[in-house]
């Protein structure tokens, strides 16, 4: 595990911008797939994305999936696809068909897992049987939550369906969660945290033992960077 520490949350998105587009620039003929998580800071990122970034972005060889999604309307403000449309994918003109988002909005969460799931495995190549995403953005909660797998949910990581039906526990809201299986074999899992209020879930990432979600897949996926604006020290 690799990890980029900078002075502000504002100084960690644009490097994590910037590590994006380099790593594309360094493969130039392939297609990438990303998937996206949702909260304060990637609203940050995107928000700077579309105004500091946008001509240099090889946006026609994105990908774009979500790693979770609240169940509520693309209007919510909750909603994880919707805020990344309003401050990016509108601003850069992204094509629709380049993007594949959860429906929040569905009746049936277990069903739209099962569907995100399908589409996923018919759409992002496989490696040894599972999709594998290119890059895979991942935040943490206070709790050491990711991916909408909460504490007492860990059992969501290390299911063989790349989607499932998730609770946050602490207001009864469903969710869509990547699961386990897809965490593991992304070809680069990043984590983007930023805030004081973080500095203890960065600690379990870097230095502690596998304390919650954030931190087990942190310590076993199999390429894993994390950047923060949060110094550890020792």
């Amino acid at each position: 595990m690799k990890s980029y520490v900078y002075p502000a949350a504002t100084s960690t998105a644009r490097a994590l911008i910037r590590y994006i587009i380099d790593m594309m620039n360094r493969e130039p003929e392939r297609i990438f797939y990303l998937a996206f998580s949702g909260g304060t800071t990637p609203s940050l990122m995107f928000d700077i994305w579309a105004h500091e970034f946008r001509e240099e972005t090889p946006w026609m060889r994105m990908r774009i999936f979500w790693v979770d999604e609240r169940c509520v309307s693309v209007s919510d403000s909750d909603s994880n696809y919707g805020t990344m449309l309003r401050l990016l994918l509108q601003e850069v003109g992204m094509p629709d068909e380049y993007v594949y988002p959860i429906h929040g909005d569905c009746r049936s969460p277990a069903q739209e897992a099962k569907r995100y799931s399908d589409l996923v495995s018919s759409t992002v190549p496989l490696r040894r049987g599972f999709p594998t995403f290119d890059i895979v953005l991942l935040g943490a909660g206070d709790d050491g939550h990711t991916s909408s797998i909460f504490p007492g949910q860990e059992y969501l990581l290390s299911s063989f369906h790349p989607y499932e039906k998730s609770i946050n526990p602490y207001n009864g809201q469903p969710r869509i969660a990547m699961t386990g299986c897809l965490l593991f074999s992304a070809r680069k899992l990043i984590f983007l945290i930023t805030g004081k209020n973080k500095t203890e879930v960065v600690y379990d990432i870097l230095k502690s033992g596998d304390t919650g979600p954030a931190a087990y897949v942190a310590h076993h996926a199999a390429d894993v960077d994390i950047f923060t604006d949060i110094e550890i020290d020792g």
